[in-house]
Parts: C-alpha cells; structure tokens; sequence
C-alpha cells in the first residue's frame, strides 16, 4: 500500500511531490542515492510500495529502509508540506516543469527545492556571479555594474545573497528591475545574513525567487553552503567570478561549473591583492576576461540570447556600461576629482580637498562629489571616504 497517497487526497502531481519530498527526508538516503533507489525499483511510488526486505535489497542504509518502510518517511513528508504553506513557500520536484531545466543536468541535483517568489523565473537562462565575502570596492562596484548591465539584457542573475560580491551582485539586479534567483544555503524562511532581509524583499518584489534545497528553519551550518554551490553553477549557462582568494567557496563553485560544463568568465584583479588569485587564475586556466557586459554576452550560445527578454529602462543606474576603463563626457570639475580616486583604495574627503585646494573651493567638490554619486561614479564608504564605481 503507497503510504504517501494514502494519507491525504491530493491530485496526482502532489502526491509525487510528497514522494519526492519523503524520499529527501529519509535520514541517510540523500538525493544520489535516492535515485539510485527509484531506478532501481521503478518509479518513487514504487519505492513506497516496497516491502522493508525489498529496500534493504537494494542496497539503502536500514535506518533508510526502515524509515520508509514504517511510513515515517511518508508523514515527515505531509508534515513538511504544511509547514511549506504554512510559510507562503512552495516546493518543486525533479519531474515538475517549474524545476530548473539546467540543473537536472548535474551529477546529484535536489530531489526538491523550496521555492519563496516567482518559481516560473527559475526555467530563464541565468549568470551566476560568485566572489569573496570580503571584496575591495572595486570588486563589489564591478560585480554590481555588470550584474546591472547584464541583468538588463534579460539574464537572471544567480547568486547566494553572501556578503560582499553577492550582495552586490543581486543589488545590481535590482537596480536594473530585472530578475535575480538567491541560493540559500539556510531554510528559504531563515534570512542570512540578517542585515540582506531588506534585499529578499526586493529580489521578491521584482519577480524574482528565493531557493534552497534545506528544509524550512535549516540554520546556517558552514557545511551547507559548499553543498548549495552546486546549484549555483547547475542552474546557470555560465559563472562570473569576480573576486575570491585562493582558498574560498567561490573555488568550489568555479570547479562545479567546469564539473558541469559551463562556461566560466571571471574579472582580472589587482595582482598584489590576495583578492584577485581567484579570478586571474581562471584567467590563466581559460576562463574568458570580463572587462563590460558584452564580454559576456558575445560567448552566449544564440539560443539564450534569442530566449531573452530585456526589461524596459536603462541598462544600469548610471546609464553606461560597466568597465575597466574610465568613463568620458564629464564636467572638468567632475572629471578632476574621479580622476584621483581609486576603485580599490579609499580616498578621505580631507585629502581631496588638499590636493584641489588650489583649484577647486571645498563647496566645489562637496557638489561634484554629490553629482558623481549621483550618477553612481563614485561611492561614498562609512567615515567620509571615496572610491571609483566602475
């Protein structure tokens, strides 16, 4: 007798979800071997059909078997699913439409995932972008205007709501009004860290998705978040790594895309910065140098171009695109103070002021400075301090 169907009545698609979800639950099973057991035995209801002798015949722990054998697996499962709707989430299975197409494609993709906001994006083609905890400003300033920018050609934007780059990554999103996907590697209900919350309520207000593979209330365990980095590359036709030291998650992630056969771009970076061994490597190791938006656009494959849908407005909040190289056409004034401000250094507002004295009054370049942010030329940091956007 299916202990899963049984239970409530549901319509045939749910019942295969609870299946899914009573397989995923299934203390020492995990999703490789879950589906080793349902090739093995046919179909997930035939799995729980099986008699205890038939399970531990194929193979599965006896604390597996016996938890699916027993039912348990089946009412972790319904109590789950109340839980989900309880929370305003949904779940999607391996075999429901909504699931990411890309990501069937790994080696061990999630028997569900827990889904907060639009799961019809999660079939888009998307860019991961994935970097340090820690970047310099000119990491965050790059991953945010390329994100920006690339976010306008209709591309979602992946990445893991981190601090550092992915923060700035899905900020650059959302300044574009486009869509952006964050991978948790909590409960989609446990917000982390707590100071992004603010940020899960724009990614949502777009149309844009919170996703985990955890069950709702998982707390930040370290071990999680090398797990969820697989699903950040599975998901995405390509990875953009902007900055990461040589010993990070960000490696995890870039190895996963190579793993999966997706196509890795990564930002070149200050070589005495420890913040740049990432990216450079990959560089050195073949991975296309990204200095704009079109560097990845053009190793796009035709089919996902065709697939995109910009949004409407501009491509980024500073109405060009994000680059290397110094931005032209501006006032004098303007022009002089950037041209003494860094992207990866801070500059102090005394300092500007000394070195302009003879130039500019401190009115001046209080105005220029206000302009500059204005146009998103220049970000001012905690303590009266400058850098360069790019």
């Amino acid at each position: 007798m299916n202990a899963v169907s049984n239970a409530v009545a549901v319509s045939p698609s749910a019942t295969h979800l609870l299946e899914w979800l009573g397989l995923w639950l299934t203390p020492g099973l995990g999703p490789t071997r879950a589906r080793k057991l349902v090739e093995h035995l046919g179909t997930p209801e035939a799995v729980f059909r099986a008699s205890l002798t038939e399970l531990e015949s194929a193979g599965i722990q006896a604390v597996s078997a016996q938890s699916i054998a027993t039912g348990k697996s089946a009412e972790l499962a319904r109590e789950e699913i109340a839980r989900v709707a309880g929370a305003g989430a949904t779940l999607l299975s391996l075999d429901d439409p909504s699931y990411p197409p890309r990501l069937k494609e790994i080696y061990d993709p999630p028997l569900v995932l827990y889904v907060r906001g639009a799961a019809e994006v999660l079939v888009r083609p998307g860019l991961a972008v994935v970097g340090t905890r820690h970047p310099t400003p000119y990491g965050s300033g790059m991953a945010e205007r390329l994100a920006c920018d690339l976010a306008a050609q209709g591309l979602v934007i992946i990445s893991g709501m981190a601090r550092g780059v992915d923060t700035a990554a899905h900020r650059g999103a959302i300044s574009a009004k486009g869509k952006t996907v964050a991978v948790f590697g909590t409960g989609v209900d446990v917000i982390y860290p707590k100071e992004n919350s603010r940020l899960a309520e724009q990614i949502l207000a777009l149309g844009g998705a919170i996703i985990s593979e955890f069950p709702l209330g998982t707390f930040a365990a370290p071990q999680n978040f090398p797990i969820r980095n697989r699903i950040l590359s599975g998901m995405a036709v390509g990875v953009l790594v902007v900055e990461a030291a040589e010993y990070s998650g960000t490696r995890i992630t870039a190895r996963c895309a190579l793993e999966q056969n997706r196509d890795v771009f990564a930002v070149p970076g200050n070589v005495t910065n420890k913040n740049s061994w990432g990216p450079n490597t990959l560089i050195k190791q073949g991975a296309k140098l990204v200095a704009t938006w079109e560097d990845v656009w053009e190793d796009l494959p035709a089919s996902v171009k065709l697939a995109l849908t910009p949004p409407p407005g501009p491509e980024s909040g500073s109405g060009s695109s994000a680059s290397l190289f110094p931005d032209e056409g501006l006032p004098p004034h303007e022009k002089r103070i950037l041209g003494l401000l860094k992207a990866d250094e801070a500059t102090h507002i005394d300092e500007i002021v000394e070195r302009l004295e003879t130039e500019l009054s401190s009115s001046e370049i209080f105005a220029a400075l206000f302009e500059l942010e204005l146009n998103g030329k220049v970000r001012q940091m905690p303590g009266k301090n400058f850098v360069k956007s790019f």
